[in-house]
């Protein structure tokens, strides 16, 4: 989680949709100020990550329309966390 949320974008996408409730990528994308294709790279980080979640919809006219919308979370940032965290980690830290 801590690593999805570690973009400034990411986070732009976070504070729209927990603030304008669910929306699809193209509005989306308009909104935020980014493009579709690095709009989607982003919402797949969060979407792994448990932060948002999607729905594939039809319209009235036959377009088919993701909708995004931001899960409740609650993150507790504390040393036992961030012990936990650090086991993820994939980049070699050792001098």
């Amino acid at each position: 989680m801590l690593s999805a949320l570690s973009s400034p974008h990411r986070l732009r996408i976070i504070a729209f949709l927990a603030s304008g409730g669910r929306n699809y990528v193209s509005q989306l994308a308009r909104e935020i100020g980014i493009s579709r294709p690095l709009l989607h790279l982003h919402l797949q980080k969060l979407e792994s990550a448990g932060l948002v979640t999607s729905q594939l919809e039809v319209s009235d006219d036959g377009k088919a329309l993701n909708y995004f919308e931001v899960n409740r979370f609650n993150i507790a940032l504390t040393p036992e966390a961030i012990a936990e965290a650090v086991k993820t980690l994939t980049t070699n830290l050792e001098k």
